[in-house]
């Protein structure tokens, strides 16, 4: 059994385009602990989104014996400070204000556990650099997208209309989108061999 310890639609649909059979079940944490337990020992934002991928399998497989799950978990990380999901519109426009013109970086974690054991885990980064757009463009983005912004972190979509607000990316495609699937899948052939198997109706 294959389960998705994760409720984003974006990671859901790349494991079903790959073809991957799979359930999915969120893990209930309080992500703002961790993050600030992982920074008060000395951890950046890569650190942050490995442990958070790697606590989100953990407490999957826990309730689930036998199951490989998957973990993933992704940051913003503008210098030093890390960016979260914006709460408002308000919020996305202050999140867009501070990125416009400037590079910051994505890291994308992604960790496969069975009964408690992490059996691998792997983390990516991208680098994007915003372009210094008008206010007007900035609201026109946001117009397009909608709610949509609010499940976003940073507040943008580069998979959407947001890709205006860019000058420059770098960096591997599903690492930008939350989850380094090329290296997961390469996991799964190696432990988990089964969960790539086609199946029978």
């Amino acid at each position: 059994m294959l389960i998705l310890a994760s409720q984003s639609t974006t990671r859901k649909a790349l494991l079903e385009q790959a073809g991957l059979v799979f359930s999915t079940a969120p893990a209930d944490l309080d992500e703002r602990a961790i993050e600030t337990a992982a920074i008060e020992a000395g951890g950046d934002g890569r650190d942050v989104a490995l442990l958070l991928a790697q606590a989100k399998a953990s407490a999957i497989a826990a309730l689930h014996p036998g199951a490989f799950v998957i973990g993933a978990d992704q940051t913003l990380a503008l210098g030093t400070e890390l960016l979260h999901k914006p709460s408002s519109r308000d919020d996305a426009v202050a999140q867009l204000d501070r990125l416009a013109g400037k590079t910051h970086r994505l890291h994308a974690a992604v960790a496969l556990v069975q009964d408690g054991d992490i059996l691998w885990s792997d983390i990516q980064t991208a680098e994007l650099t915003m372009r210094s757009f008008t206010e007007a463009e900035r609201d026109d983005v946001l117009d397009r997208e909608g709610d949509t912004i609010l499940s976003s972190v940073g507040g943008y979509r580069l998979e959407g209309p947001s890709i205006r607000l860019f000058e420059t990316v770098s960096g591997d495609y599903f690492t930008i989108l939350g989850l380094p699937l090329l290296p997961l899948l390469e996991a799964l052939r190696s432990f988990a061999p089964e969960t790539l198997a086609r199946t029978t109706p």
